[in-house]
């Protein structure tokens, strides 16, 4: 994997770039959507091509190791062969589904001893089963296991947890380089920063995660409770530190004003659930704000979800169809949602970038944040 920054905002530390994969191109700012069983909720590939326009997609090391099992994706060929897409994929280690979803964990200086949340049998992950889990699905990027502190947490909580990150990413790091790819196409490692909301903490994680020779890191532990500005300024202590010539990714964030206060701080790389979970809910993001589809007002309004035409399938349903859809909890109406969410986020990124290389990111965030920031 290579990157390079195409161009810095000149008003903010803002800038896109190009990561090349052996499977293809990707542009920064960029978000991927997140398909944590393998499959993006609601979404076919072809929409996930053709219509949303991804470049990568993520999926995750525990859900599809707990099923459909690593057995039946190795005889697969990987998980591009199981699941059908051909671009690149990223794959989380798993941590922070371990600490929020299975039951009953044991945690020790060699992993994370923890109950299936299906059907409670027990398993364990180490840094170095999270590598070989993660080279059996075959994904283009592979991350650290981590453990995920949790917010609020005292500083000594926080501390101790981060230096277990640390002995373990030494440990994951170590497995990867000692193990190869199993498929065709190369993989790449990332170490994630973690600290908690201490920058202290933040700072001497991004140090330690920059001392390896990994190609991009990660930013964990972030948008778990904590309040928006503290987030922001975690994020500005550790781009302190993080190498320029290599893509930093921020896990799991965010919302729309997130994600652009984020790319405001040199953050790349960004995945959320929130797009298909939240349309899936009746939750639509548009340039005039978010709407919660399900009101009483949106039932005998015909114009366009998404007057602005920011996405195709804004303009090919009209918000009094969406909603009686979702409120007759009809399948088309999560799919509808979800494709139109994720549409948004990836013309939101897309739109930061050509702002960031015409020289007006600023200006266009300053205008658009409001309207981002407004309920419908």
């Amino acid at each position: 994997m290579f990157f390079r920054v195409k161009s810095f905002d000149k008003d903010t530390n803002a800038r896109s770039g190009i990561i090349e994969t052996g499977r293809g191109i990707i542009e920064t700012p960029v978000f991927m959507p997140v398909g944590s069983a393998g499959s993006v909720k609601g979404v076919s590939l072809h929409e996930l091509e053709n219509s949303i326009k991804a470049s990568i997609i993520l999926a995750n090391t525990y859900h599809l190791y707990l099923r459909p099992g690593i057995e039946i994706i190795r005889q697969a060929g990987g998980i591009h062969g199981f699941t059908g897409w051909q671009k690149p994929i990223l794959t989380d280690s798993g941590g922070y589904q371990v600490f929020s979803l299975a039951d009953n964990i044991k945690l020790s200086e060699e992993g994370a001893v923890f109950r299936s949340h299906i059907d409670g049998s027990k398993h364990m992950f180490t840094p170095e089963n999270v590598v070989d889990i993660q080279r059996l699905i075959g994904a283009d990027i592979i991350m650290a296991f981590d453990e995920c502190t949790p917010y609020p947490c005292d500083y000594g909580y926080a501390k101790k947890s981060m230096e277990l990150t640390h002995r373990w990413l030494k440990r994951g790091w170590d497995r990867f380089n000692n193990t190869v790819p199993l498929y065709a196409e190369n993989q790449v490692f990332f170490p994630i920063v973690q600290g908690g909301t201490y920058a202290g903490l933040r700072t001497e994680s991004a140090h330690f995660a920059a001392g390896f020779d990994s190609p991009g890191i990660a930013i964990g532990g972030l948008s778990v409770g904590e309040p928006a500005d503290i987030m922001y300024e975690m994020i500005e202590h550790v781009n302190k530190v993080l190498p320029e010539h290599k893509p930093r990714y921020l896990m799991g964030v965010g919302t729309p004003v997130n994600i652009l206060e984020a790319v405001e701080r040199g953050v790349d790389m960004f995945d959320c659930v929130m797009p298909t979970r939240n349309g899936r809910n009746g939750t639509v993001f548009t340039l005039q704000g978010v709407m919660n589809i399900k009101n009483r007002k949106w039932k005998d309004d015909f114009s366009p979800v998404d007057p602005d035409a920011t996405t195709i399938i804004g303009t090919q349903y009209s918000r009094s169809y969406l909603r009686h859809l979702i409120v007759s909890n009809e399948i088309l109406g999560a799919v509808i949602a979800s494709i139109h969410n994720l549409g948004f986020y990836i013309w939101l990124v897309n739109s930061a970038r050509e702002k960031i290389e015409s020289g007006e990111f600023g200006k266009w965030k300053s205008s658009i944040i409001p309207k981002l920031n407004t309920r419908l």
